[in-house]
């Protein structure tokens, strides 16, 4: 008989400001996902308008609830520092093996 061995993550203690940061990419990748599926929308024929309008459905709730928990933590995205995020999680995305 096997026995399964679940490797255990260690967790790790985040500062708030990586926690911050992490919600702020959290709420650029939802805002990019809504514009996607507005976009798709856009051009969707049959059966595709029902899933679009759903992906929009799921990614405007998924955005209010980010925003709303920005607002809540006292977190304050401007526009420069939302650019300079993307730009890192596009470096990193890009170098994700």
């Amino acid at each position: 008989m096997y026995e399964e061995y679940v490797k255990e993550l260690k967790l790790i203690e985040r500062t708030e400001d990586e926690l911050n940061v992490e919600l702020i990419k959290s709420i650029i990748k939802a805002k990019t996902d809504l514009e996607n599926a507005n976009k798709n929308y856009e051009f969707a024929e049959g059966e595709l308008i029902d899933y679009y309008l759903y992906q929009i459905k799921a990614n405007q709730s998924k955005l209010n609830y980010l925003l709303k928990k920005a607002k809540k933590n006292g977190v304050v995205i401007d526009r420069i520092k939302q650019i300079e995020i993307q730009k890192q999680k596009d470096f990193e995305d890009r170098n994700v093996v």
